[in-house]
């Protein structure tokens, strides 16, 4: 499911920030790409305002020869409302990844992929854009399209920058709820990356209030 747009300028003219925020989540049945699937994700876009303009969600079937990891499916299959939305519609990846590079491709500005954590979630998003549409989550200095700004934004880091957390104590259990804006985390991969949008609204607005003053 996703929300129509106009299709992007270019990423580096214009005046303030040229650019959205794509905080995106997915549920996999294991750790490693190929071996396990990627069985749902959710892309949310924010404006520089802190304002969701956009989202999309994809629930995928399993990768042909793929098997889940015994242990991430029985945590999955106890998460009764999480096991639901995964189950609910799969589709074949290339079905859903086809149309999630047309939605992306239509933004308005162009896209910073953020993720908590960005080593994982952008992992697997990599893998799956790699082999289903022949592009890469960020193309870096090697040329071909950029469907991402740079190589994406680790919010747990930002938040360590921006608040003066330490690491170890960036977990989104930790953080304070008015960030997440009352969103709970419950595996589904849109309310996730809802609660992770509102979580970076919050740390930007932390930003910015510090640089005012």
């Amino acid at each position: 499911m996703a929300t129509a747009m106009t299709r992007r300028g270019d990423p580096d003219a214009g005046a303030g920030p040229p650019y959205h925020y794509v905080v995106t989540d997915i549920e996999t049945d294991g750790p490693e790409p190929g071996r396990n699937s990627m069985r749902s994700f959710a892309s949310v876009v924010m404006n520089a305002d802190g304002q969701i303009v956009g989202q999309f969600e994809g629930c995928l079937a399993e990768l042909p020869g793929a098997a889940p990891d015994p242990a991430t499916l029985a945590w999955l299959q106890s998460h009764a409302a999480a096991w639901a939305d995964l189950t609910r519609d799969p589709r074949p990846a290339a079905e859903v990844i086809g149309p999630y590079v047309d939605w992306l491709r239509a933004l308005p500005l162009h896209a910073v992929f953020v993720a908590h954590p960005l080593a994982f979630d952008g992992f697997w998003m990599d893998w799956y854009l790699r082999r289903f549409a022949g592009l890469r989550l960020s193309c870096g200095p090697y040329g071909g399209e950029r469907l991402f700004l740079h190589a994406g934004l680790d919010l747990a880091s930002l938040i360590m920058g921006v608040a003066g957390w330490e690491f170890t104590d960036c977990r989104r259990e930790a953080y304070p709820q008015a960030w997440s804006a009352g969103h709970q985390h419950t595996h589904r991969a849109i309310d996730d990356a809802l609660g992770y949008a509102h979580i970076l609204a919050a740390v930007l607005r932390q930003r910015d209030e510090t640089l005012a003053r």
